[in-house]
């Protein structure tokens, strides 16, 4: 009996994810480029189970049943090119690459293509979940070539979360739509953990709560409305001790790492002129903890003024609980906002509320949050912005208060919440009617003759004014982003 399908890759999420589909009935056959690994993951993770090894790429092949179904966990980048390259003369017409890694949407767009021109099909589907997602069920979400997903849909629905008994995985859309919907959730990950940071910074050095204390506040916090993996996860590492018996994240050195997939978020919403803030700030924030060295400089040469918060500490702690929950509303309605703007550049038909499913369970940003995203777009398919649905303006409504001051806490303090803050800037300047951006316009026309229009004439009738009465009457060039 052949086997379903092959997985080339043997790292923690190829292994997990091998270990999972045989659980549910399926027969894999695996390969890595160090075969001892092969071996090695034989015997030991993948003992007593239906896995088959192959020393060789041709082995591997010759072992699948038609068509053929082949899963990348490689690095992302010339590696998957590599293996496509090498896979490509050993496959036939109809068989399927599918690449599970964190790859760029814009390489699976290509790779979709050339492979269709060779007769066969591509799948760049995003994995998230982790080590404990791929092996007891991930999100997943798969895009590229739509005539390859009946193919593999039993398989991926059957690994994948389930949620009210719904699989976490549904076709997301054409060529790397897949890839980009997996982006813009890393984006907004990386927007949920530097919330968390800022939180935990004004609990511990804003209010003077102790390790044990704020843990209690998590906890807490993961019971109600906030309640999310990353909320679960942070308090149990607050919970965690080291040898000595002290916390082991106050052991922890402040330099954070990050593989690019939320600074490939930042830099589409300036491709697609979206104000991506919020996601955007958590990417600099990463940047700025890597400078470990200057800061320790700066602290020295630029010290703060130590100041000691002396108000209510309850309602203190309330506020910013409030303050993490609309911060992350803004968080999710940035990053829907800005997929909805990809449909409409990259000719992708999204359902948004399809994509809330496929992130209630098995991904990292799972949360309670993802079931009322879910039924607003239920109830209005078109949404523009989450913000303008009427549970979510409700939950601005109630948090306002205590946000803007968890965030004047930080000014007053000398706490960077560059988070909480821009996502605090965004909300006030997208409910604005009139921004400055009049005076904006006038500056522009000044200095560039680049034009403007006026409120008191139809959208799209461009005017310049020589301002100084020295320049022209030729208007430069201008754009809209």
């Amino acid at each position: 009996m052949k086997a379903d399908i092959g997985l080339i890759g043997l790292a923690v999420m190829g292994q997990n994810l091998v270990l999972n589909m045989n659980d549910h009935g399926f027969k894999v056959v695996v390969h890595n480029r160090t075969h001892s690994k092969t071996e090695a993951f034989l015997q030991e993770g993948a003992k007593d189970t239906q896995v088959i090894g192959a020393e060789t790429l041709e082995s591997l092949v010759e072992q699948l049943e038609a068509p053929r179904k082949v899963m990348l966990m490689v690095k992302a980048g010339e590696v998957v090119d590599h293996y496509i390259e090498q896979l490509i003369p050993l496959l036939s017409a109809g068989d399927i690459i599918i690449d599970g890694g964190n790859s760029l949407y814009t390489d699976s767009n290509r790779r979709t293509e050339s492979l269709k021109k060779q007769g066969l099909l591509f799948i760049g589907t995003g994995v998230s979940g982790g080590e404990e997602g791929a092996r007891f069920g991930p999100s997943i979400m798969p895009g590229g070539n739509p005539a390859a997903w009946e193919a593999v849909k039993p398989i991926f629905q059957a690994i994948s979360a389930k949620v009210d008994e719904q699989p976490c995985c549904q076709w997301v859309g054409d060529q790397g739509a897949g890839h980009y919907v997996k982006m813009v959730h890393n984006g907004i990950e990386y927007g949920d953990m530097q919330l968390i940071c800022e939180a935990y910074q004004l609990l511990t050095e804003g209010l003077g709560l102790n390790n044990d204390e704020v843990q209690a506040i998590f906890s807490q916090w993961n019971q109600g409305q906030l309640s999310s993996y990353l909320i679960e996860i942070t308090a149990n590492i607050l919970a965690y001790k080291d040898e000595n018996g002290e916390p082991l994240v106050e052991s922890i050195l402040d330099t954070a790492g990050q593989k690019g997939t939320g600074k490939w978020t930042a830099i589409n919403a300036l491709d697609l002129g979206m104000p991506l803030t919020l996601i955007a700030e958590s990417v600099f924030a990463r940047c700025l903890s890597a400078q470990k060295d200057e800061r320790v400089i700066a602290a020295a040469a630029l010290p703060k003024q130590k100041q000691i918060f002396s108000g209510d500490k309850q309602a203190m702690i309330q506020a910013i609980g409030d303050a993490l929950y609309a911060a992350k509303i803004i968080s999710y309605a940035q990053g829907f906002r800005l997929i909805k703007e990809a449909a409409n550049e990259y000719n992708w038909s999204f359902n948004y509320g399809e994509i809330a499913l496929m992130w209630r369970g098995g991904c990292i940003i799972r949360s309670q949050f993802l079931n009322d995203i879910k039924e607003a777009y239920d109830k209005n398919a078109d949404l523009d912005n989450l913000l303008l649905a009427d549970y979510f303006s409700n939950a601005m409504k109630n948090a306002d208060k205590g946000w803007r001051q968890a965030v004047i806490l930080g000014v007053k303090l000398g706490i960077s919440t560059p988070v909480f803050s821009s996502a605090l800037a965004y909300y006030d300047g997208y409910r604005t009617e009139r921004l400055p951006a009049n005076l904006l316009q006038a500056q522009r026309d000044y200095f560039g003759a680049h034009s403007y229009e006026r409120i008191d004439k139809p959208r799209g009738e461009f005017f310049h004014t020589d301002w100084t009465g020295k320049g022209g009457k030729t208007a430069s060039s201008t754009y809209n982003v």
